[in-house]
């Protein structure tokens, strides 16, 4: 963002290292708009944003957030990383160039000093489901400015961890931070990295992260290119990869750090972030800027962002769609009215307890722990997502995943969700998650997963949307 305390020396060592070219496969795109692609084999589009918007307008907000000044609210200052310029919400800076890409424009002012711009999706709760995979990707053109014009250039496409965002990321690394795509100062490369742990030092080497190096890029300054980052649970280990024109130029397995970091770092929401700094600790790495002579107001160009996701599924014709099974006898209930979770008719390990809204909740919510709702109808379908009510008063870098399952708490998950803490155990936020088409009677079963033994969750309700 860039980013969150960190990366003051980083990366040093990739200025002796060999650069490592991705292959003589990787392709160069031409043409300024592409479609989003259909996508990969096994996943279904759970957000895209094509950037179609008329040019000189601002990006759609419904689907991002502008994240504006010099750092979070209570978050470090220059945004942890020592970076100069002032972030806005201005047109100016960040604006559709009516050929179907976003521009995030640096703009040097009569003063010498530096805006841009940096946007982050509204929504957190990008997550690889048990079994499953999410993958992030977007189709760009890096700045177009290399030199001493370039000095102190810093674009970047990448994901944090759904719990930095209440506490203005001053729980990283350990929430999580996935570089998709970065480059400093117009040199023809690209880095990705993994940041967890602690800081500095621990685990994951902060605040270098446990990094790709400097790869080659050719072409990536003067046209487009896809870059994307996939988180497979489907293997053992569970790997992240990282691509470049769809080429995996970098893997990293589970076993790279303790499973407690991994899961911290991994097993959550995400939100994913676009942005062109200026200066701070990674530039200054590769020679510093930005200068007298770096150029003003040379864009990075975004052409499409999406997001991926599979269930991993059990049924191999169709692994969203659950095995429809003979519901429990018993009282029906509706899945498009609110399922009080006091209601359930079973559970692992929860307690029931007074709600500062009214009623009841279920609280003392861990790993592990499940709830069950028999009977619930929904009808002909035509189910959208799903939205819980959920509050935790966990400390920092505690978060979990929420899960829906169908008929069996084994079967692969049709829904999920991610959160970390809410300011207090009864400090209630409604959040919604992607859900597969459902039809009929089922036995619905919310499960819990965290990569920490601590409390992390309560539920007050949960409704099926159409």
């Amino acid at each position: 963002m860039n980013r969150i305390p960190r990366r003051a020396a980083r990366r040093l060592f990739a200025v002796a290292a060999a650069m490592l070219t991705v292959g003589a496969s990787v392709s160069i795109v031409a043409s300024a708009e592409a479609a989003v692609p259909p996508p990969p084999s096994g996943m279904s589009l759970v957000f895209s944003d094509d950037f179609t918007g008329a040019a000189g307008t601002g990006v759609n907000r419904s689907n991002w957030l502008y994240s504006t000044g010099t750092g979070y609210p209570g978050g470090a200052s220059n945004w942890g990383t020592g970076e100069v310029e002032t972030m806005t919400d201005s047109t100016a800076n960040v604006y559709h160039d009516g050929g179907g890409n976003l521009a995030i424009k640096p703009i040097r002012d009569s003063g010498g000093r530096w805006t841009s711009g940096r946007i982050e999706t509204q929504r957190t709760n990008f997550a690889a489901p048990s079994g499953g995979k999410v993958r992030i990707e977007a189709r760009i053109q890096q700045p177009n400015v290399s030199g001493a014009a370039a000095a102190g250039y810093w674009p970047a496409f990448w994901a944090l961890g759904d719990a930095a965002r209440p506490v203005g990321a001053t729980n990283w690394p350990s929430i999580g931070e996935w570089d998709i795509m970065e480059n400093v100062n117009g040199r023809p490369s690209v880095f990705a990295a993994l940041h967890c742990g602690s800081n500095p030092g621990g685990p994951c080497n902060e605040t270098t992260g446990l990094t790709s190096g400097e790869r080659a890029c050719n072409g990536c300054l003067n046209s487009f290119h896809t870059y994307a980052v996939e988180y497979d649970r489907s293997t053992s280990p569970e790997q992240m990869r990282w691509y470049l024109d769809g080429v995996n130029y970098w893997t990293l397995p589970s076993t790279a750090v303790d499973a407690t970091t991994w899961n911290n770092a991994t097993k959550r929401g995400f939100f994913v972030i676009l942005n062109v700094a200026m200066g701070g600790g990674f530039p200054a790495a590769f020679g510093g800027g930005p200068t007298a002579q770096t150029q003003s107001g040379v864009p990075m160009l975004v052409d499409y962002v999406a997001v991926w996701q599979s269930s991993g599924g059990t049924n191999p014709t169709n692994p969203t769609t659950p095995p429809t099974t003979t519901p429990p006898s018993g009282s029906v209930r509706d899945a498009y009215a609110r399922i009080e979770a006091e209601s359930y008719n079973s559970a692992s390990a929860v307690q029931v307890e007074s709600c500062s809204e009214g009623g009841q909740d279920v609280g003392y919510i861990a790993n592990g722990d499940w709830l069950q709702f028999n009977n619930v109808d929904f009808g002909n379908g035509g189910v959208r997502d799903f939205v819980a009510r959920v509050a935790s008063g966990a400390g920092s870098g505690v978060s979990g995943l929420v899960e829906v399952r169908i008929d069996s708490r084994s079967n692969a998950p049709i829904g999920s969700f991610a959160f970390g803490g809410t300011g207090g155990w009864q400090n209630w936020q409604s959040i919604p998650g992607n859900v597969s088409n459902v039809t009929g009677r089922h036995t619905v079963f919310l499960t819990f997963s965290s990569g920490q033994p601590a409390d992390f969750a309560n539920v007050n309700w949960i409704q099926f949307r159409r």
